[in-house]
Order: C-alpha cells, then structure tokens, then sequence
C-alpha cells in the first residue's frame, strides 16, 4: 500500500523530464513566452516594454542581464510591500541568502515558482525509487541537514532561509519519517544543533541523509566521537547521500571512510533562485537540466561576462564542453538574473550539465584565469597519485611578488591525511594545473608564476574561520578561490 501510495503521489508531479535537444528548445520557448504574458502589466514588464516583445532576440534587446545588486531596486520595492513590482501579486516568501559581495540577499518565491522546488526534489527521489527497484530507503527515516524553519514576516511576505522554508512543505510521506524534530531544527548554533542531532538519530533507523558534504561530515565526526563507531556499525540501513552545493570528489573518501563503505550518492543542483538539476543517474554524475519546470535559460561564455554586451544564448545555440555563466528567467519574476555560477554542457539529449564554478571566485592576478573547476580537477588527480592523502577542506589564493618570494599560488589545505612528502605533493599539482589551463602553463614557463605552495592548516581551521563569520553549517560554503590572499590570512590568523 505504501509503495502504491508513493508511486502514485509522484506519478502526478513526474513525466519524463529527459527531453531531446530539440524537444527541450520548444518548451524552453513556450516557457518565456508565457512568463512575458504573464508580466507585462507588472512594474518590471512595463519598464522593459515587454508588450512589444515577439522572440529571444527581443527580449534579449529589452532585458539586460543583471545580478542582484543590479536588481536590489526591484527586491527593495517588493520588500516594502508593493504588488505587481517584477511578478504578479506579490511573493509567498523571500528566501535569505548570504552574497559574497552583495551582502544579504532576498530572493522571491512565488506561488508559482514554488512547486519547482519542491517537485525537483520529489522528482529526484522518484528517479532514484524508479531506477534501483528498491522502496528499502523509504521505509526508515530521512535527514537533511538544513537552516532553521523559523521565519520573519514583513509586509505579508515570510522571510528565511530556503532550506527552512521547503522544510513547511514536506511531501506527506516523509513528513512522520523525517529527522530532526523542529526543537532541534530551530537551534540557531549550529555546533549546539549537531549535538541535538546526534543524540536524537542515536537509536533511529536512518537510510537517506542530504545536505552540503562538509556539513555532513561534521555531523558524522561528532557522532563517531560520541559512540566509537563507524557510521554503517549505528545505522546499518544506510543507503543513500544526497548531496549538493560543493563538489563531492574532496568529501567522499572521508565520508565514505566514516561511514565504513561505500554508499549510493546524488548530486543535486538547487538554489534559492531555483532547483536548475540534478543526478538523475548514479553512475553518471551529470546533472540532467530541468527545462520544463517555469524557468528559462540563458548562457553566456565567461570570456564575454566581462563585456558592455556580452552574447547571450538559449539552450538552441550550446556547445558542449564550453563554460558557460548561467543566466535564469523565471516564475519567481527574475529576469535574465546571473545566479553566479558556471556550467558546462556534457551532453545534449538529454541537456545534462556539469557545475564548474562560481563566476565571482576566481584566480587571476596575473591572467590565468583559473577557475574552481580546474582546481578541483587538479587536486582530485593528484591525491587518485598519492592515494594515502585525505584534504578535509582548502581555498587557493595569488601571492605577488616580494623580496621574500616570485609570485606563485598559494594553497591552504586541511589535510586529514597529509602527503609524506608535501614538495612531490606540490610538484604533481602544479603539473596537474598546467596540463589543465594553458594561461597557468605559459605563465609558468615564462617564469611570470613560480611553482604552487601549499600551507598545512591546522586541524578545523575552516570550521573555526566559518564559524567567526558566522556562516558554519547549513547552506554556507568553503570559497576555494579568491583573487587575493585576504580568505586566506583571515583563515591564518585562527590558525
């Protein structure tokens, strides 16, 4: 009976979202001409003459592209209560995010773009369901590690973090199998909610955990410190670790390690502008694009970001293996907004994607354009050489030029295991990051960059640099790159 019920909750929210190529081009279509119908009388919509607006090209000429410092005036009026200012009505919430450069930032979340968070969600869990055959994981308890639930209201609209407001709108059968209680999930301390947490998931049949790796990872290390155990020895059912926000590759030895064997993962690809996609195959860690779900995209090549008009293209014109800034228009009355990430396209039918980086975390104080994604590849192939190395947490920074040292990049790393001889360590890396950016490359055979050093940090030196910044767990980041050292002596100096 629970099988049926569950089959057939899903059945209603769920088609094949594994659309071709061309199939996705003509929803793609229909979605933003349905999204300029539907705000053309708004503050926004007039402001941007969309009654005027007849294909792409128009409405690229209509709508710049915007980040959300570009789009504060808009947030700000809606915030003071105003209706009809970029969607209709007004939003059911504002998500509140942490921006590395625009402070706090207050996304909309509307009626309609409600379901998109909740149903990718349901639609991951359904794939995974559909695929394996196996109802096991369902049966037990489910935790995902988030922010507290707890909302402000100002002006009609409730306010709070994504993860507790999607926590209002549990599907009804994870809703009496899901952990923590509320109690708990109000902490605001996140070392005091971890405590709670393991003490109530002690004795609990645990068999799907989600949330940002390092996070989970914390939550683990306090429960094997608390019982002696390996994670698999206290919830022997555990099957499934759904994941997002970071790549998983620098995590999984240590989770795996933690939990004593090797489990099944998922990636997921969710924001507060929206859930973009997620692993849809565990044995392809792809992402496939959600491109029927009331949100249209855009890409723009990071070579062109920078440009007074960059060129801007619809999933009609991708390129495969090309990274690309991603630009999103959606039901939630966001316009051609720059969530701040990079992608690449692995694939076309279906349109999968792969999340290489943030546009704004970067290195490039001599022009190497290096960006997280070659950072991490880097790293991933170097510890597959020196397999006894485990890298609980890093950043990367430049260091220019002083009477000291040439300038070269630095890397702060957490090791849990560090390498025995950290010289070889650095020369494979910095092998590994020539071979994967050509800038990087000539900027060292010229002698422009010296070879790369790595810092041994001190055991938590992250968690104590998050913590000071008042950013430890929930959906708060690690940044791997900056384009100065301030990330990294700030980190240093709780060392």
């Amino acid at each position: 009976m629970f099988l049926n019920n569950i089959i057939g909750l899903f059945d209603k929210s769920y088609s094949s979202l594994g659309f071709s190529h061309s199939e996705a081009i003509i929803k793609q279509k229909k979605i933003l001409n349905e999204l300029l119908e539907n705000s053309k009388d708004t503050r926004f919509g007039e402001d941007h003459n969309f009654r005027n607006i007849n294909n792409y090209e128009d409405f690229k000429s209509s709508v710049p592209i915007r980040d959300y410092e570009g789009f504060r005036g808009y947030i700000e009026k809606i915030k003071n209560g105003e209706k009809n200012v970029t969607w209709i009505d007004k939003p059911l919430y504002l998500a509140k995010t942490s921006g590395t450069t625009s402070g706090t930032k207050f996304i909309p979340i509307t009626k309609e773009s409600l379901p998109n968070h909740i149903n990718t969600a349901k639609h991951l869990l359904y794939d995974y369901f559909k695929k394996k055959k196996k109802i096991k994981p369902f049966l037990g308890k489910v935790m995902f590690l988030s922010g507290t639930p707890n909302l402000d209201e100002e002006n009609g609209i409730k306010i709070g973090r994504l993860s507790g407001i999607v926590n209002h709108h549990k599907p009804f059968f994870l809703k009496n199998r899901s952990l923590p209680s509320t109690e708990t999930n109000q902490i605001d301390s996140w070392e005091e909610k971890i405590n709670n947490i393991v003490e109530e998931t002690l004795g609990q049949d645990l068999r799907v955990i989600g949330g940002i790796p390092p996070w989970i990872q914390m939550y683990f290390d306090v429960l094997i410190e608390r019982t002696g155990k390996k994670v698999s020895e206290i919830f022997p059912n555990l099957e499934l670790l759904c994941h997002g926000g970071v790549n998983f590759q620098p995590y999984k030895t240590n989770l795996f390690n933690s939990i004593g064997r090797a489990i099944d993962t998922l990636e997921t690809f969710p924001a507060s502008e929206g859930f973009f996609a997620y692993q849809d195959d565990l044995y392809s860690d792809d992402l496939l694009l959600q491109v029927n779900s009331g949100i249209f995209f855009e890409f723009v090549e990071l070579n062109e970001l920078k440009k007074e008009k960059p060129k801007r293209i619809s999933i009609e014109e991708i390129k495969l293996d090309t990274n690309y800034a991603m630009l999103i228009t959606s039901n939630a009355g966001l316009w051609s907004y720059d969530i701040g990430d990079t992608i690449k396209f692995t694939n076309t039918n279906p349109l999968k994607i792969k999340v290489s980086g943030r546009t704004k975390q970067y290195v490039s104080a001599f022009g190497e354009h290096v960006i997280v994604d070659e950072v991490e590849k880097s790293l991933k192939k170097t510890c597959e050489k020196f397999k006894d190395v485990e890298i609980v947490e890093y950043t990367v920074g430049p260091r220019i030029m002083n009477q000291k040292s040439k300038s070269h990049h630095e890397w702060f790393i957490e090791f849990k295991s560090p390498p025995s001889r950290i010289k070889d360590f650095e020369i494979e890396l910095d092998l590994n990051m020539k071979n994967l950016n050509i800038y990087y490359r000539d900027l060292r055979k010229d002698k422009i960059l010296s070879r790369l050093k790595i810092t041994k940090a001190k055991k938590k030196s992250f968690i104590n640099f998050m913590k000071s910044i008042g950013k430890l767990g929930g959906q708060n980041k690690v940044p791997r790159l900056s384009n100065n050292v301030k990330l990294i002596e700030k980190v240093k100096s709780l060392n």
